[in-house]
């Protein structure tokens, strides 16, 4: 467990240290609106730091293609479990989860890196 907590504190200082900003944008269910036949989704923004990375070729399968992006952020920055149906903010340009994967060490989450859709 102790090094699980040193790895996920290390994590963290290196991530916010070489990463940019990013906006997290948690999305929960939305509500019908009859009158212009909408679903309005209610938006949770969050700015934290993560590094952005290109999607090796080992990593592309029918989910993830070779445009896409991988967000590598630390799991201890994050209050809330990342959601296919949240979205990612960066430079002004909104992208879309289409994969999580989980860093662990002894059940810890480490860091989370997320694969992006513009």
């Amino acid at each position: 467990m102790a090094l699980a907590t040193s790895l996920r504190k290390t994590a963290s200082k290196v991530i916010n240290r070489f990463g940019g900003d990013v906006t997290y944008r948690q999305v929960s269910g939305g509500t019908y609106n009859p009158t212009t036949g909408a679903i309005v989704e209610t938006e949770t923004n969050t700015t934290i730091k993560g590094v952005v990375d290109a999607v090796r070729k080992q990593e592309l399968n029918e989910l993830v293609h070779e445009q896409d992006k991988k967000l590598i952020i630390a799991a201890s920055d994050l209050t809330i479990t990342p959601s296919l149906s949240d979205r990612v903010v960066i430079s002004s340009i909104v992208h879309q989860i289409v994969k999580i994967n989980v860093i662990e060490q002894d059940n810890t989450a480490i860091a989370v890196e997320l694969f992006l859709r513009a």
